[in-house]
């Protein structure tokens, strides 16, 4: 099985688990580069040779934090493909969704563009995995806006991704519910 960035699939064990959890929250929280591979396995309550183990490099580990993200959205993607009735109905939930998150007081802006931010090395692995979820995100909504009978999808696509991408980074640094107020009326312009 391979991940969506072409990467092999690694075993879960409940010591990888608790690796990624960690990743999770101390990257999200603080950023990648500040934290080391100590604090990692501190976090994790696993060995070096554990983490080595299941990660040759912290870079894998990285790599390994995008692609669970990217599964987990794929998957909640997947559920509301089976809930709303229409695409226009899921596309209005992608909306409201992203929405939502802007004003959560843990929102720490994009997770993606964070390690983005980090690791501007386009050909580097991170970079793909994050790529390569912003591309099937992109596409999602060409496929979503195609059957709302949206006049020009691949535009309104990148107009909605641009929008997504502007609003988080508004939000974080600014006022959360002015950059939701903006985002939610600038969605329902390129919706129209």
């Amino acid at each position: 099985m391979s991940t969506p960035t072409g990467h092999a699939a690694t075993p879960s064990s409940p010591a990888r688990e608790r690796l990624l959890d960690a990743a999770a929250r101390v990257f999200y929280a603080e950023g990648i580069h500040a934290v080391g591979v100590d604090r990692l396995i501190g976090e994790a309550g696993v060995t070096r040779a554990t983490f080595y183990r299941h990660f040759p490099g912290k870079e894998d580990l990285v790599v390994a934090y995008v692609e669970r993200r990217d599964s987990a959205i794929r998957a909640r993607a997947a559920a509301a493909a089976g809930t709303f009735a229409t695409p226009r109905a899921i596309l209005s939930a992608v909306i409201d969704g992203v929405a939502a998150q802007l004003v959560d007081e843990a929102f720490r802006g994009c997770p993606f563009i964070n390690v983005a931010a980090e690791y501007p090395d386009p050909d580097g692995p991170v970079r793909m995995a994050v790529d390569a979820h912003r591309r099937w995100f992109r596409d999602a909504l060409v496929d979503l806006l195609m059957g709302s009978g949206h006049g020009d999808p691949e535009f309104a696509a990148d107009l909605l991704v641009m929008l997504r991408d502007g609003a988080q980074v508004a939000a974080y640094l600014g006022d959360p519910r002015r950059a939701r107020a903006s985002f939610e009326r600038a969605a329902a312009g390129v919706l129209a």
